[in-house]
């Protein structure tokens, strides 16, 4: 059969258009003063029976509540759709009532007579009855349950936010499904906000429905007898018959829709159909299901009792918890197979530790909550930083909770030890004087939990002030990425791990295949360049130019270096250009410290041991002397505004650097062919 072809404002009109949604709802409102013929009333109060079915039958097969989204706003609209209808049928059996019981359409007199059966008190009673369920126990506690889920949802928006940060940072998921977890959330938080107002709708229904029954059964007698002459007999069979159908015509549906409601409101986040998880849960243990049976049989056997539908219950139950008691004896690795392997999952998940985790204070937990978290978006660009700058990429940092922290509080930690911690006072702003003294402002003082400066917590509205004393302003989350860079470039070594080293051998472009291929595992191992690779991380070196640091290495290994000092001896000299361009200043040079003959001697004399494993044996009081002057000469320079590097020759350079690192770990310790020939220098001190 050919298609039919229809009009384009009819295609536009049919359902699942907008152009169809909106006519309806304008259908909706004209039905409110325009009074409609019995034949579409009839056709109407058909179309509101069904969908308060399918409404049901919906909310049964739900497998979770966000699969039903759209279902507020069909409550608001399917409230609406009955209540226009309760209003057509009151001005029609108000309008013609007294030509009989069918004035009101057939569906109308067809509901009344047969929920009546013939007598009017009977019928009455019935139709509050079923008003009272509705109204009192349904609708009232399905209300309650959707206010305080929708308030259970928004407290735990923040965790729940908090949470999916902190897998995006700690490498779990990605950024695209980050974001779908996010629109789940909001989509989530937005329906049970939603729910909770729709069930509003419900219960104004029920009230509408209680008072339009009163208005028609005594305004539908008043004026059957004071206009028409009708009896009062009469005028109650009439106007009750049609009363009543038209409160059960539209009570029904209303109580499908109620039951919809409180199915939805009240699955939770449990998954699967109402059907599946009901049966699962009342039929998963063998005792209630033998309890129900035996309370059964004893109910069989009490005298009056009916014995079949009794005994008939107590065999199904038994039947039942008998099933369930086999299941149970059976051996637990023969019921759930791989599963059990699986059950260990959890204790290998508890022996994993994080290379890097951020813990927070509850009352810190906004920092890392919202659409774009303040400290989550500058954690990925520390990472990104670092990976730039230093020439690896940085480990997922886990942002978690700790509820044992003060609520203030942030602790760091580093392979699961703690690092550092600090605490801070959201949404005031820390001030710090880079001169080292105390921001001379009012507020809260404090220390700044990276680098131990005196600073002040101040307001908002104080920081231009701050910034034109020439302080430093950070907010809350800042601190708190400072502190985590600085505990990341202290302990960078720690953090380069095998797997990482291995990978950033695969990830090196073709053209050094052929260097990687020659060097590994013939001349040394990749535990061998792990270590040397960590060595310059150790001293804030960039591992970035890797094909470089491998031809140092092959450079080493042909000279017959073997340790670790040794071949970064040479894999620096390598560096030079690099080492000599990060210890250049702003002038334009490298500022240098250098140590005497004498001291360079003396170092000399003090190391002991075979060539390739020497050690540093000297005084202790000659060591107290040489730190004093060190710190002397670094002090001046510092004063002068050089921020200095000290050069030795390369034979002593690793053991005095091991000493400038427990005072000044960040100060650069270069040896003399580490310099690049062609790099300016400047001596600003001499010890």
């Amino acid at each position: 059969m050919a298609a039919i072809a229809l009009p384009g404002w009819l295609r536009k009109a049919q359902p699942g258009n907008d152009m169809a949604l909106a006519l309806g709802v304008a259908a909706l409102l004209v039905v409110l003063v325009v009074p409609l013929p019995t034949v579409l009333l009839d056709a109407s109060l058909a179309i509101s029976i069904t969908v308060s079915v399918l409404v049901l039958m919906v909310a049964l097969f739900l497998r979770r509540p966000l699969d039903f989204t759209s279902f507020p706003t069909l409550l608001l609209l399917t409230t609406l759709l009955r209540l226009s209808l309760n209003v057509a049928t009151t001005r029609t059996i108000l309008t013609h009532g007294h030509e009989g019981e069918g004035a009101a359409g057939h569906v109308v007199s067809a509901f009344g007579g047969f929920l009546m059966g013939g007598d009017v008190v009977v019928g009455l009673i019935v139709f509050a009855i079923l008003l009272v369920v509705n109204f009192m126990v349904i609708t009232k506690g399905s209300g309650r349950i959707a206010e305080v889920a929708a308030r259970f949802s928004l407290d735990a928006l923040p965790g729940k936010q908090m949470a999916i940060d902190a897998d995006l940072s700690a490498g779990l998921i990605n950024e695209t499904e980050a974001r779908k977890r996010r629109r789940e959330l909001e989509e989530e938080t937005g329906f049970y906000g939603a729910m909770d107002g729709a069930a509003k709708f419900v219960r104004g229904d029920a009230i509408a429905g209680l008072i339009i029954t009163f208005i028609n059964l005594l305004g539908g007698m008043a004026i059957g007898i004071a206009r028409y002459g009708l009896s009062a007999s009469e005028a109650a069979q009439t106007f009750s018959v049609l009363t009543v159908g038209d409160g059960l015509v539209s009570q029904i549906p209303a109580l499908l829709v109620s039951v919809a409601a409180g199915i939805v409101v009240t699955k939770g986040s449990t998954e699967g159909t109402a059907d599946e998880v009901m049966l699962g849960q009342l039929g998963a243990g063998p005792k209630p299901l033998a309890i129900a049976a035996g309370a059964a049989a004893v109910m069989a056997l009490l005298p009056g009792m009916p014995m079949l539908p009794f005994f008939a219950l107590a065999g199904a139950a038994g039947a039942r918890a008998w099933a369930a008691h086999r299941r149970a004896l059976v051996p637990e690795e023969d019921i759930v197979g791989p599963a059990a392997s699986a059950a260990e999952v959890p204790i290998a998940e508890t022996l994993r530790i994080d290379m890097l985790r951020l813990e927070l204070g509850y009352g810190l937990l906004s920092l890392a909550a919202g659409e774009a978290p303040r400290l989550t978006e500058q954690i990925k660009g520390l990472r990104r930083t670092i990976a730039q700058e230093m020439g690896f990429v940085l480990p997922s940092v886990r942002i978690q909770d700790n509820l044992a922290l003060p609520p203030d509080t942030y602790a760091i930690r580093v392979k699961e030890i703690e690092a550092g911690r600090g605490r801070l006072r959201p949404p005031l702003l820390l001030a710090i004087d880079p001169t080292g003294n105390v921001p001379n402002l009012p507020g809260e003082r404090c220390q700044e939990p990276t680098f131990g400066l005196p600073a002040i917590w101040i307001e908002e509205a104080q920081r231009e002030e701050a910034l034109a004393r020439n302080c430093t302003v950070v907010d809350a989350a800042g601190v708190v990425a400072t502190h985590l860079t600085e505990l990341v470039r202290e302990n960078m070594a720690e953090l380069l791990s095998f797997a990482e080293t291995q990978k950033l051998v695969d990830e090196l472009p073709s053209e050094h295949r052929k260097l990687v291929s020659d060097l590994v595992p013939a001349q040394i191992g990749m535990g061998g360049i792990q270590r040397v690779l960590q060595a310059l991380l150790a001293e804030r070196v960039s591992i970035r130019d890797l094909p470089t640091i491998l031809e140092g290495i092959q450079e080493a290994c042909a000279a017959g270096a073997r340790s670790v000092p040794g071949i970064l001896a040479i894999v620096r000299a390598r560096l030079a250009r690099q080492l000599s361009d990060s210890a250049r200043g702003p002038q334009g040079y490298v500022p240098m410290i250098t140590l005497s003959a004498d001291w360079e001697v003396a170092f000399t004399e003090a190391l002991v041991g075979p060539p390739e494993e020497r050690q540093l044996a000297m005084a202790p009081s000659r060591l107290s002397e040489f730190m004093e002057r060190l710190r002397a000469a670094f002090d001046a320079a510092t004063a002068a505004g050089e921020h200095a590097a000290l050069v030795c020759s390369a034979p002593i350079r690793p053991h005095v650097r091991a000493i400038v690192e427990r005072f000044r770990p960040a100060t650069m310790v270069l040896a003399h062919t580490e310099i690049h020939p062609r790099a300016r220098i400047r001596t600003v001190g001499s010890l």
